[in-house]
């Protein structure tokens, strides 16, 4: 018996091929997705388009002085780096900036004075070098500030408080010199830290003692997001992973959710409002891991490792991507010149919506899927 091709069963056809080139269409677009990660939604007559970038690390070219202790941050754009330790264990002035755009290195002036395991931030376009020590010396409490229109370097009032190990951040246009270490251990270590926190006024040239940090640390690392300044890991007399909030505004400190790796000697910068700690010594070794913390969730996530472990790094932040600096790589390799970039990529997060602003897909289902 043959079926009649009545008005309903034309519609009813011509409704079912629509729905399975809908579903062909759809399972395209999931494969095309997994293996380029470029999102292209055709949805009852829209069309959404979203690159979903994936997270990656690139080698960049060697910065000119291989050292270790060294200390990074961003002026006009550009990475510089000052300080640090030669493979000869001594401290050097040498000062150096990166260009993120070209991939190039160019000398600048040198610091004053030498030393390594200090801390540097940027107010009002100009450079501030703070404490650190210089080979085996007494930690000093100097402050040096890096003018780049006249490629000159100035004294500035010192920091009340010696030490070395510190970690600086800068919020609503103060320096913020946090922790370190005072007191000599055996051969030339440093294990005491300290729980100072001073605040220094780049405009009035002028240091005021601050709310004490609850976890006296050295070698750790202070990374600002939202206004606020989160202290992360660090040493003394045992590893950390602790994380601790600082509110200048109400001079308090708040207990975070704890770093999921120990370690000391990493290093932090913050891209779009999180916080990425990476490298340093885990009580394991030399370590290559990233970590990603969102301060708004007190959540972490591990990432992808960076390609070569390392300690006593520097990390700068430039246009969205994370700069990882020199270093050590183990003992009888003391400085190194490497330079890796890490992209963070976007979040997977990442949705589509309709003409009616009804989601109707998102880049984590679509993960999921495949």
């Amino acid at each position: 018996m043959k079926t009649q091709k009545t008005k309903h069963n034309l519609v009813f056809v011509e409704m079912f091929h629509k729905l399975e080139v809908r579903v062909t269409m759809r399972k395209m677009i999931y494969m095309a997705i997994a293996s380029t990660g470029l999102l292209i939604l055709f949805l009852f007559g829209v069309t959404s388009i979203c690159l979903a970038q994936i997270e990656k690390w690139s080698k960049k070219a060697d910065m000119p002085t291989p050292r270790s202790n060294i200390s990074s941050c961003v002026l006009n754009d550009k990475i510089i780096v000052a300080g640090g330790m030669l493979e000869d264990l001594t401290s050097t002035s040498t000062v150096e900036e990166y260009d993120a755009k070209t991939d190039k290195w160019s000398q600048k002036v040198d610091m004053p004075a030498e030393r390594d395991s200090m801390g540097i931030s940027v107010v009002n376009g100009k450079l501030y070098a703070i404490g650190g020590i210089s080979g085996c010396d007494e930690p000093t409490s100097l402050v040096e500030e890096y003018n780049p229109a006249t490629n000159k370097w100035t004294r500035k009032a010192d920091m009340p408080t010696a030490r070395l190990g510190l970690s600086t951040s800068v919020a609503n246009g103060r320096i913020y010199a946090i922790g370190g270490a005072t007191g000599r251990g055996q051969d030339c270590m440093w294990w005491s830290g300290v729980s100072t926190v001073e605040e220094y006024n780049p405009v009035a040239d002028k240091w005021t003692t601050k709310s004490d940090m609850p976890t006296p640390r050295a070698f750790f690392s202070t990374c600002e997001a939202n206004g606020k300044i989160y202290a992360i890991g660090g040493f003394s007399y045992g590893v950390f992973s602790t994380v601790e909030e600082y509110d200048p505004v109400t001079d308090t400190w708040i207990k975070k959710k704890d770093m999921p790796t120990l370690r000391c000697n990493f290093a932090t910068a913050s891209v779009n409002g999180k916080i990425y700690a990476v490298g340093g010594e885990a009580p394991t070794g030399f370590t290559p891991i990233l970590e990603e913390y969102d301060p708004l969730k007190d959540e972490w996530t591990r990432k992808t490792d960076m390609p070569t472990p390392r300690s006593k790094i520097a990390c700068s932040a430039v246009n969205d991507r994370l700069y990882i600096i020199g270093g050590c790589t183990s003992e009888a390799s003391l400085a190194i010149s490497v330079v890796e970039e890490y992209d963070p990529g976007f979040s997977d997060k990442i949705t589509s919506v309709d003409a009616k602003g009804k989601l109707v897909t998102s880049w984590g289902e679509i993960k999921s899927k495949h």
